[in-house]
C-alpha cells in the first residue's frame, strides 16, 4: 500500500535500483498541513478582519468604548459566522460522500461481478499482469465491506471510516477564529486608551502566525512573517483611511 500524503515515509529501494548498494531512508514535509494550516488561517482570519473593523472605526475618531464594542461585536459575530459556514460545508460535503458510498454499496450488492472487472481494470491500468490484478480483485472482492473501501478510495478519493465530523470543523473554526480576533481587542480590555497597543498586538500575532505558516511551506519563517504583517497592516491602514474618510464626511 502507498503511503498517504501528509504521512511520514521510509524508502527502500529494490536490489537493481540505480545505487541498490545504499538504502535510501528519507522523510517527507506534512504536505496537508495537518490541523495546523486550519487553525494558524483561521486565527489569521480573525486577526485581519478585527483588526481591519476597528481601525476602520477608530479613524472615525470615536469613543474608545465604541471601538471595543466593535472589537468584541467582530470576534462574536465573525466565529459565528467562520463556524456555521465550515459546519454547513463539511456535512454537505459529509452527506454528498455518504449517498455516494450507498450507491456503491448497492452497486457491490446488485452487481458485484461488474464492480469486480472494474478493480481488474484498474488494476491492470497501473501495470499489474492481468492474472495478478484478476487475482488481486478477487481477494478483495471477498469481502463486501473490504471492497467497499476500496471502491471509495479509487472511484471516489475518500476513507469511509475517516470522514471529516462538521461538528468538530465547526468547533475549530470558531476557536481560532476568536483567538485571532481578541489579539486587537486585548489591549483594550487590559485597560489601553489609544489605538496603537491594539495594532502592535495584532501586528505581532500577524508576525508569529505567518511564521507558523512556514511550518509547511519551503520559504524562510521570517519571509513568512514578515508578508502577513504587511499584508495585515495595509488592511489595518486602509480602513483606517476610509474610517477618516467616513468620520469627516459624516460629522
Amino acid at each position: 500500500m502507498s503511503p498517504r500524503a501528509g504521512d511520514e515515509t521510509e524508502v527502500t529501494l529494490r536490489p537493481g535500483a540505480p545505487n541498490s548498494a545504499h538504502a535510501a531512508n528519507h522523510t517527507h514535509r506534512d504536505v496537508s498541513g495537518g490541523w495546523l494550516r486550519p487553525a494558524v488561517f483561521g486565527a489569521m482570519d480573525g486577526l485581519v478582519s478585527n483588526l481591519a473593523l476597528m481601525t476602520g472605526v477608530a479613524g472615525g475618531d470615536v469613543a474608545r468604548q465604541v471601538i471595543v464594542i466593535t472589537g468584541l461585536a467582530g470576534l462574536a459575530s465573525g466565529a459565528f459566522s467562520m463556524a456555521a459556514g465550515e459546519y454547513t460545508s463539511v456535512a454537505s460535503q459529509r452527506d454528498l460522500v455518504l449517498a455516494e458510498l450507498e450507491v456503491e454499496r448497492r452497486e457491490l450488492m446488485h452487481n458485484p461481478e461488474a464492480e469486480r472487472r472494474e478493480l481488474v481494470a484498474l488494476y491492470r491500468g497501473r501495470g499489474l499482469p492481468p492474472e495478478l490484478a484478476e487475482e488481486v480483485a478477487e481477494h478483495l472482492s471477498r469481502n463486501p465491506e473490504q471492497a467497499l473501501e476500496i471502491h471509495a478510495r479509487e472511484e471516489l478519493g475518500v476513507d469511509p471510516g475517516e470522514l471529516p465530523s462538521p461538528m468538530l470543523a465547526a468547533v475549530s473554526s470558531f476557536a481560532s477564529f476568536a483567538v485571532g480576533a481578541l489579539l486587537p481587542v486585548l489591549p483594550y480590555l487590559l485597560g489601553a486608551v489609544e489605538l496603537w497597543p491594539a495594532v502592535a498586538v495584532a501586528l505581532l500575532g500577524l508576525f508569529l502566525c505567518g511564521a507558523a505558516v512556514a511550518k509547511v511551506t519551503t520559504r524562510p519563517w521570517w519571509y513568512s512573517g514578515l508578508r502577513q504583517l504587511f499584508l495585515g497592516g495595509a488592511a489595518a491602514a486602509v480602513t483606517y483611511g476610509l474610517g477618516t474618510l467616513f468620520g469627516v464626511a459624516v460629522g
